[in-house]
């Protein structure tokens, strides 16, 4: 394996980093009370990848069972404890734990417990997931077609 062909051909580098403090209010907060933090969206990284802090409150549902066919999904989780589907069982994901699942893969997560918990989420390349995550909770009570329009264009398919 080995490296991929540049894309900088500068001598010098550039000053085009970009800083966001941990003070920073999250960017939604659905109506399950789960707030997502934009931390790198497919905007701010070219379409590298998308990278989300997602605080879920207790009981929170999360999504069921999903895959996508053009976005891998990763899952880190930062404190409490997470339910995670990685295509053939649930697991308990704790503080330090991480699920890979490549594009196809079958996963769903679900906050069953009494306490918060608080993740990283992870998608390559970044796709324009935010509308995803602005959206998605509009368009389940309409349901139906249009609910099943939505997901397709945000390259989530529902088992």
């Amino acid at each position: 394996m080995s490296y991929p062909e540049p894309r900088y051909l500068g001598e010098k580098g550039e000053i085009n980093a970009v800083f966001r403090g941990a003070d920073t209010p999250p960017d939604i907060v659905a109506p399950s009370g789960t707030a997502t933090h934009y931390l790198a969206s497919h905007a701010s990284t070219g379409g590298e990848f998308g990278l989300y802090k997602v605080d879920m409150g207790p009981k929170a549902p999360g999504a069921r069972t999903h895959f996508h066919r053009s976005i891998s999904e990763s899952f880190y989780v930062l404190s409490g404890e997470i339910q995670l589907y990685d295509g053939e069982r649930w697991v308990t994901g704790r503080q330090g734990d991480f699920l890979y699942v490549p594009v196809g893969g079958l996963h769903a997560f679900k906050n069953d417990s009494d306490d918060p918990v608080s993740m990283l989420m992870l998608f390559s390349p970044g796709a324009p997931r935010e509308e995803y995550f602005e959206r998605v909770a509009e368009f389940a009570r309409r349901g139906g077609e249009e609910l099943r329009e939505f997901q397709v264009k945000h390259d989530s398919f529902f088992l």
